[in-house]
C-alpha cells in the first residue's frame, strides 16, 4: 500500500474506516524496518509530579481530583532516576509532571537540567512533557540541557478540544507552544488521544494531517482510557473500538510520515497483554518504560489499570528486553534514536 505524503483528509478518513487493516499495518511495519530496522528506542520515563494546575476533563491526576494523593519528587530524586537509566543503556529519558506555571517549578526544573547535562552532556537524550509555558521558560530549559519537547495536542479539532477542556483552556495557545518549541530547537512531539466521546474518523483523518502541515518530529497516540473521577467518566464512546483505531492510527502515520519518531504507548498494554508489541509492529518504533520510583508510581494514574505500577525499574528492564526480542526486534540500548525528521534525513 503506497500513501503519497500530500494525501487528503478525506482519503486519510478512508483508509481509516476499513475494518481490515491487515495489508495497512503490515506495510506500516515494513516502512519501519526499511528505514529504521528492527530496532526500539527506548525513552525513560520520569514521572517527577502529579500536582497539576490544570483541571481537564478527562485526566485522572486533574487539580480538581481530590481522592489523587498528591507529591512531588526532589530534584536528587529526579537526578538519581535520570542516573539510573543513562547507566543502563537506556539513551534518553523523558521528564514529565502536571502542569505547573511558577518560578519555583521553573527554576527546579532548569537545575535539575543543568546537573544532568553536566554529568551526561548531549550523550542522554532529554525530553520535557511539561505543559504549556511561556517562550522564556521553553528558552530557559533548552539552555539548560533539553533536547525534545512533548506537548500533545490531544485533538486536531478545535471544537472537540474545547469538549474535553474547561472553558479556560485555548485550542490556539497549545498550537502556539508547538511552534515556539520548534522555533527555539526543540525536536517536536505531540499527540492525540483515540476514542475520545464525540470523536469520528474525520477527526482522526485530521490528527494525521495536522501532524504533517505542523512538521513535528516526534508523535504519540493512545487509546482514551476513562478515568472514573473525572467528568467524562460515564460519556459516550464512539461506535469504533479505541484499540483497534490506534493501531491503525499508528499505521497510517508512519506510511504518511516515514521518518518521524512514533510511540508504542503503555495504554495499549493496558487494554491487551501485548499491545505494546502490536504497536511496534503496527510501525511505532519508540516505547516509553517507566523508571520512576516505585514508591510514587501508584499516585502518577492519568488512566485505571496503568501497567507496570507495581514494579520497580530493574523488573521493568528485563521485562521489555524480553517482550522485544519476542517479536523478532532488538533494543537500541544506548542510542538517543533522535527522529531522522528532526536530523534532516528524510529518505
Amino acid at each position: 500500500m503506497h500513501v503519497d505524503r500530500d494525501i487528503t483528509p478525506a482519503e486519510l478518513a478512508k483508509i481509516l474506516a476499513d475494518s481490515d487493516d491487515t495489508a495497512l499495518r503490515a506495510e506500516a511495519y515494513r516502512q519501519k524496518v526499511a528505514l529504521l530496522g528492527k530496532k526500539v528506542a527506548l525513552r525513560g520515563l520520569i514521572e517527577c509530579s502529579n500536582i497539576c494546575g490544570k483541571n481537564c476533563l478527562y485526566c485522572g491526576i486533574r487539580g480538581g481530583n481530590a481522592k489523587v494523593v498528591r507529591y512531588r519528587m526532589t530534584e536528587d530524586e529526579i537526578v538519581e532516576a535520570a542516573t539510573w537509566a543513562a547507566e543502563n543503556r537506556y539513551g534518553s529519558i523523558v521528564l514529565q509532571a502536571g502542569e505547573i506555571q511558577n518560578e519555583a517549578n521553573t527554576a527546579l526544573v532548569e537545575r535539575v537540567l543543568t546537573r544532568i547535562h553536566t554529568q551526561f552532556g548531549d550523550d542522554l537524550g532529554v525530553t520535557l512533557s511539561l505543559g504549556e509555558q511561556t517562550e522564556d521558560v521553553y528558552r530557559r530549559w533548552r539552555a539548560a540541557g533539553a533536547h525534545r519537547y512533548l506537548l500533545r495536542i490531544e485533538s486536531s479539532n478545535p471544537e472537540l478540544y474545547a469538549r474535553i477542556h474547561p472553558a479556560d483552556h485555548s485550542w490556539q495557545t497549545r498550537r502556539e507552544c508547538l511552534c515556539t518549541l520548534k522555533r527555539l530547537g526543540y525536536i517536536v512531539g505531540t499527540g492525540v488521544m483515540i476514542g475520545l466521546p464525540g470523536q469520528t474518523v474525520a477527526d482522526l483523518a485530521g490528527d494525521i494531517a495536522f501532524f504533517r502541515d505542523e512538521g513535528v518530529d516526534m508523535i504519540g497516540m493512545g487509546p482514551y482510557l476513562p478515568h472514573p473521577e473525572t467528568p467524562l467518566a460515564a460519556a459516550a464512546a464512539p461506535a469504533f473500538s479505541a484499540y483497534a483505531m490506534t493501531l491503525r492510527m499508528i499505521a497510517l502515520t508512519r506510511l504518511c510520515l516515514p521518518d518521524v519518531n512514533i510511540a508504542s504507548t503503555t495504554a495499549l498494554q493496558a487494554i491487551a497483554p501485548d499491545g505494546r508489541e502490536q504497536g511496534i509492529l503496527s510501525g511505532a518504533n519508540v516505547i516509553m518504560p517507566n523508571v520512576t520510583p516505585r514508591k510514587y508510581r501508584e499516585e502518577y494514574l492519568l488512566y485505571p489499570n496503568k501497567p507496570c505500577t507495581h514494579e520497580d525499574s530493574e523488573l521493568c528492564r528485563g521485562c521489555l528486553g524480553r517482550r522485544i526480542h519476542s517479536i523478532g526486534e532488538e533494543i537500541a540500548w544506548g542510542e538517543r534514536a533522535d527522529p531522522l525528521h528532526a536530523r534532516g534525513e528524510e529518505r
